[in-house]
């Protein structure tokens, strides 16, 4: 379980995912924010890391930042940003490639 919490001003956002190696990207997000939480959905967060082979069919693997391919309904636009900050300074980067 990953969890934490970032300040941006007067806005507070805490993290709870429970994504885990080798599968990083299939965990449950909470995002709170000013005490109100959202439960985004299901594979929602998306690895910015590659996996790929090379000549010998070795194993490349590389972590990267995470994205979010679906918000929550009525989810503020304004804090998108803030959000995605905030889960890329405190959940591990992912690899897209855990499950290979």
């Amino acid at each position: 379980m990953y969890e934490g919490t970032k300040k941006y001003g007067k806005i507070i956002i805490e993290i709870e995912y429970d994504g885990d190696y080798p599968n990083l990207c299939s965990g449950d997000l909470w995002v709170t924010i000013n005490r109100k939480k959202w439960h985004f959905p299901d594979y929602c967060l998306v690895s910015g890391g590659t996996v790929w082979f090379d000549e010998n069919y070795d194993e490349h693997v590389e972590s990267g930042g995470w994205d979010i391919s679906k918000y929550p309904p009525n989810f503020p636009k304004e804090l998108k940003e803030l959000v995605l900050d905030a889960i890329n300074d405190l959940i591990p980067w992912g690899c897209c490639g855990g499950c290979v």
